[in-house]
């Protein structure tokens, strides 16, 4: 994943009513939610709604499948982890970049605030994304 596809993806879940949308769908699982059923956890109007999940849907973190008249919205856990794995990566090598020039050079170290930037993201993935997050976390 590039960093323009990452952009589009973070993007897309960032504000507050869109996250509370894909939580609400990465609970439901693969089945997957109508839009009613999303207004009803979400207490969203229904244009709101529409709203928030076109650019979700445009972010690619979640897929919409016509059946009959109901459109179902799914998340898309590959898209998610995919995310999760470019941040998390990035995190990682940034972490190991600044140990090697600390190595090199006492004095360039990161702050103490930064040592626990990893494990903060990990915690708000799994608080956030429930079991998906975990899987994320053992890896």
């Amino acid at each position: 994943m590039n960093w323009e596809q990452s952009a589009q993806g973070f993007a897309a879940m960032g504000s507050e009513a869109r996250l509370q949308v894909l939580k609400a769908l990465v609970r439901a699982g693969r089945s997957g939610m109508t839009v009613g059923e999303i207004q009803e956890a979400t207490s969203m109007p229904a244009s709101t709604l529409a709203h928030h999940l076109r650019f979700l849907a445009a972010g690619e973190v979640i897929h919409q499948e016509k059946i009959g008249r109901s459109v179902i919205n799914r998340a898309d856990f590959e898209r998610l982890e995919q995310l999760a794995h470019f941040i998390l990566c990035e995190s990682t090598q940034t972490r190991l970049n600044w140990r090697h020039k600390a190595m090199a050079n006492p004095s360039c170290t990161p702050t103490a605030q930064s040592g626990g930037l990893l494990q903060r993201l990990v915690t708000v993935i799994v608080d956030n994304f429930g079991d998906f997050g975990r899987g994320v976390r053992s890896q």
